[in-house]
């Protein structure tokens, strides 16, 4: 009997998981939000996904087995009505309540002792002012809900700075966190099953431009060792105390005085693992199908020394991938590119390309070339 995993939201990461499921022989079912989206190859219902009527027809209607995302913004109502009807959730709700609000995750992670920037809940601009002063006059502010790729974080010194946010409806206390002094941000991605088991891929290094990750290189450069193995703990503790199930990435900073600190965490396939689709034994897309299965897990080693992955952000309003995609690849052939189906914006994430090899000056070279041409 074919499996059927139903993916609630239409965007890059549920296209991403077709070609896995096609090979594992899933039958994968999309509830997407337009007809337009980067998943309507699969799309078998568009519709409202805060709408839980809606989505529980999209349940029974695809004979789902399980049901997982493709982001973490489908209300905690929904959630409750599809586990109340006997849906297998995953990950569930419970886990998904610390992906969906940084100050509960902020305050889970530290019970479980794990390491984060200093922080604290603040509701006005003097509780802001008084944790900017004792924080050597500089704090990151972020909504507890929402934000994204550098949405709903500001760097402010004056509590004033902050104020629309005091002031809006509905987003209630703020979190306000340390300025952290850091070498470069990684990431750390695991995949556990409703049984337990977890494993993980190697540590890789991100770059951020304008708070959207740019680059990544898998593994990270100089993390053998001490990083590579805290990285791996870190994730796993994450895993096993929020009882994620499915693909879980944890960013980090790695500080200038060697601690690494959790910034994000993602309860889904996430950016940082896209060189995962030609640079691993299992792509984090048919890993995290594996998982909400409860299928046994694929292994997560490299094929080449270095992978080296790099959005393709922008390039000309309205436009696609298509029309340039000829002069990239005959350029650089022995880069991997993927067109995640949306029109071009200044900065908006339409695709990446990918690329390994024994050389990472080389991969570097030929993905951030390749990219380029995309953005031309």
């Amino acid at each position: 009997m074919t499996l059927t995993v139903g993916v609630i939201g239409g965007g890059q990461l549920a296209r991403m998981m077709i070609p896995a499921a096609t090979h594992l022989g899933i039958d994968l079912r999309v509830f997407a939000e337009n007809d337009g989206s980067p998943s309507a190859i699969a799309a078998t219902q568009v519709g409202d996904y805060v709408d839980a009527d809606q989505v529980l027809r999209f349940t029974r209607e695809a004979a789902v087995d399980v049901i997982t995302f493709d982001h973490e913004h489908v209300p905690q109502a929904v959630l409750s009505a599809l586990v109340e009807a006997g849906v297998a959730v995953r990950p569930g709700p419970n886990a998904l309540l610390y992906a969906q609000d940084k100050l509960l995750m902020r305050a889970r992670l530290s019970e479980l002792g794990l390491p984060v920037p200093e922080w604290a809940a603040v509701s006005t601009e003097a509780e802001l002012d008084a944790f900017i002063e004792a924080h050597g006059g500089v704090a990151i502010v972020k909504t507890p809900r929402g934000g994204y790729d550098g949405k709903g974080v500001r760097v402010v010194r004056r509590g004033r700075e902050a104020n629309d946010w005091f002031e809006a409806p509905g987003i209630g206390a703020l979190l306000a966190e340390e300025l952290v002094e850091f070498r470069r941000e990684l990431a750390q991605s695991v995949a556990r099953r409703p049984s337990g088991d977890i494993v993980a891929w190697p540590v890789v290094e991100s770059v951020q431009q304008n708070g959207v990750c740019a680059e990544v290189i898998a593994p990270a450069p100089n993390s053998a060792g001490r990083i590579a193995d805290v990285a791996e703990q870190i994730a796993v503790t994450v895993a096993e105390g929020l009882d994620v199930t499915g693909v879980l990435a944890v960013e980090l900073f790695e500080t200038t005085d060697d601690r690494l600190l959790i910034n994000e965490l993602a309860m889904r396939p996430h950016n940082t693992g896209h060189w995962s689709i030609e640079g691993s034994t299992t792509s984090q897309f048919e890993q995290h199908l594996r998982a909400v299965l409860d299928l046994p897990l694929g292994a997560t080693g490299t094929r080449d020394a270095w992978t080296v992955m790099v959005n393709v952000l922008g390039g000309p309003v309205g436009g696609g991938l298509d029309s340039r995609y000829a002069k990239a690849m005959a350029e650089h052939p022995t880069v991997k590119f993927h067109s995640y189906g949306k029109d071009s914006r200044p900065g908006r994430k339409v695709g990446h390309v990918s690329v390994g090899g024994s050389d990472l000056d080389d991969a570097m070279y030929q993905a951030r070339a390749a990219a380029e041409i995309l953005t031309e």
